[in-house]
């Protein structure tokens, strides 16, 4: 279940800036400049800071299905990516125990599988369609699965706001939940989830209730929308309302993408809407996506829109270094490309977290490769021989595989 597109594929649009004018005009180190005056070093609202102790920075890592897993998480932060967000995990497969929860590196954790203490803070998305399973998913999220499937079944259709009855004690949880209300997908469509609560925002406010309700006070509730289901205006006025509810329910901020649902992922996004949006409610924490596909645009969609922040999607798939950049530009520096050792080095350390992922499945080092593909042709198009690069790295099999791409490209 995707709810991210791939943007060499028929159905996104290839990378482009967004709808925004004089957007490209404005200069990156006097935004990260005003943002330091402002805010201090870190340039971070201190609201969003004091919900989420880690969360330094005005960007992070959205949650991308089938990218977003614990390897390519941690070689974010170690690019300098303050926070992540699990790919949108389904609220009835979550509750039946399936591979939705696996995903969200939940259950067991061997020794050698990464995510643990280096894979912090961490906010759980899910998606879902019926207010009393969002809310068990929610509650199994914060617990991390410490009851029987059976018993978080048993959860949904009674009350759940005894937040005395949480099985936590507060290590390796969540830091936050953040609910889908934006995912573009037709299947998605068909069970009413994701963006499509757009056209039906009443049904929407009933989840965000449920889940608000059942969660411990101090775990901060935030949603991922888009700016609305398309263009008319009954589904702007929609967007408003429901945006509007979402923090009279005690969300602390919403993410608002700069496409609409019936966009799926094609053409630009616009941040046009976005900065209305900032201008109509000043003094709420809210954050935005869309096309932010080089360092650049992150503080660019802040000095454009006064956004709090910037969630980066499809622009950090193979470009870990996108974070290290924008705590470049933050510090009065000058950000860098990666050199070739730089990329060789990260390659080698994804491949490795992603093996150590996938110790447990019958042909670890088949799958790592396999699974590899999608980054390795995202991370050659950094490489100076992209073409031909790419073009390895998609009929790369296992791990010699990769050492031969490694050894004769990345030298």
């Amino acid at each position: 279940m995707g709810c991210q597109s791939n943007s060499s594929s028929k159905n996104a649009t290839e990378p482009t800036y967004a709808i925004a004018d004089g957007a490209q005009d404005l200069d990156p180190k006097t935004i990260a400049a005003d943002l330091i005056a402002r805010f201090g070093p870190t340039a971070m609202d201190p609201r969003v800071s004091e919900l989420i102790p880690g969360f330094d920075a005005p960007f992070y890592q959205a949650g991308l299905a089938g990218y977003s897993d614990a390897a390519m998480r941690i070689i974010a932060r170690r690019h300098g990516c303050p926070i992540c967000v699990t790919e949108a995990l389904l609220d009835r497969t979550l509750l039946a125990g399936g591979k939705g929860f696996a995903k969200a590196d939940l259950g067991d954790i061997h020794d050698n599988v990464p995510g643990g203490e280096e894979d912090h803070p961490l906010i759980g998305q899910i998606m879902g369609s019926e207010p009393s399973e969002m809310a068990a998913a929610a509650i199994k999220m914060i617990e991390q699965g410490k009851r029987s499937n059976k018993e978080y079944r048993g959860m949904v259709g009674r009350d759940l706001d005894d937040h005395d009855q949480l099985q936590t004690d507060g290590k390796d949880s969540f830091s936050g939940i953040d609910i889908n209300l934006a995912c573009p997908v037709k299947k998605i469509a068909k069970k009413s989830r994701g963006g499509h609560w757009l056209r039906e925002p009443e049904g929407a406010i009933k989840i965000l209730k449920a889940v608000r309700e059942v969660l411990p006070d101090h775990i901060p509730l935030s949603v991922k929308m888009r700016r609305s289901f398309d263009d008319t205006d009954e589904m702007k006025a929609n967007f408003l309302y429901l945006f509007d509810a979402a923090y009279d329910l005690g969300c602390s901020w919403v993410t608002v993408h700069g496409r609409t649902v019936e966009q799926k992922y094609v053409g630009p996004s616009r941040w046009d809407p976005l900065r209305a949006l900032v201008d109509r409610n000043p003094d709420r924490l809210i954050f935005g996506s869309g096309d932010i596909w080089d360092v650049n645009q992150i503080f660019r969609m802040i000095g454009y829109t006064g956004l709090t922040g910037v969630s980066v999607a499809r622009g950090c798939i193979g470009n870990p270094w996108i974070f290290k950049q924008a705590r470049s530009i933050l510090a009065g520096e000058d950000p860098q490309e990666p050199t070739i050792s730089e990329q060789r080095a990260v390659l080698e350390e994804h491949f490795d977290l992603l093996l150590a992922v996938n110790a447990s499945t019958r042909d670890p080092e088949y799958l790592t490769a396999r699974n590899m593909r999608k980054f390795g042709i995202r991370f050659a198009a950094h490489h100076p021989e992209a073409a031909e690069v790419k073009k390895e790295f998609i009929h790369a099999k296992n791990l010699d595989d990769w050492r031969t791409a490694l050894e004769r490209w990345y030298v």
